[in-house]
């Protein structure tokens, strides 16, 4: 039993660094992927019909085949059909990492904001061309702020899954945490104690950022918001 406390102890700080890296890996997909997303989203919503069927084929595609497929298919795939042709290319594995998970989130991310535009009552777009405002005026200053109100839940939701889903990019030999226990187990060959303090990072990050999700959705909720307008927290001592 020391023992392996004394193994999981001389491996945390290496597994520490590789849940910074999925941290990092995670925030950016999600970030780059909520931006394409947004925009394959309204692209779902368009009355351009050939604009509506690209935005479906793509979320359809990236939906509905295993994410450690686009993985292969754009770290091996591409730079391959690239040679074939008579290119030279290769991605590295940050980049080619990065592109599937952005490219992979955008698809759910699309669903999210296209569910959250369509929940906004059609009247409230009626309401702002009566004053003026254009269609991208109406979605960027009253559609998008209450539809994004309404996609916190599902945006925690896939945050939390593409924390999980970066331990696929183990397979490209991309250093985070779950390739990171890996190389250690290479090592050491205690297998046991190390995938589980592994899973026990996973376990942890999931759980805080749970709660930080729960905590924005809480703050961002027009009841709570209108309660601390109204009844303002009062500094300690001013009571």
């Amino acid at each position: 039993m020391l023992r392996s406390l004394e193994i999981i102890w001389d491996a945390l700080p290496n597994l520490l660094f590789g849940a910074f890296v999925t941290l990092q890996l995670t925030a950016i997909s999600i970030t780059l992927g909520l931006i394409f997303g947004s925009l394959i989203g309204i692209a779902r919503l368009s009355a351009a019909r050939p604009l509506n069927l690209a935005a479906r084929v793509y979320v359809d595609f990236f939906r509905g085949t295993p994410l450690l497929v686009q993985i292969f298919m754009i770290y091996f795939g591409i730079p391959a059909l690239v040679r074939s042709l008579g290119g030279n290319f290769s991605f590295n594995q940050w980049a080619a990492a990065v592109m599937a998970l952005t490219l992979n989130s955008a698809a759910y991310l699309a669903e999210i904001v296209r569910a959250g535009i369509q929940s906004i009552d059609l009247g409230q777009r009626e309401a702002s061309q009566s004053l003026g405002l254009g269609p991208v005026q109406t979605m960027r200053y009253i559609i998008f702020p209450q539809a994004f109100r309404r996609m916190i839940p599902p945006l925690g939701n896939e945050f939390i899954s593409m924390l999980k889903d970066t331990s696929l990019v183990a397979v490209i030999g991309f250093e985070e945490l779950f390739r990171r226990g890996q190389l250690i187990v290479a090592q050491n060959f205690r297998a046991f104690e190390i995938y589980l303090s592994v899973a026990l990072v996973y376990l942890v990050m999931t759980l805080i950022f749970s709660q930080l999700f729960s905590q924005l959705e809480r703050w961002m909720n027009p009841v709570e918001q209108a309660r601390r307008t109204v009844h303002p927290t009062t500094p300690a001592g001013e009571a």
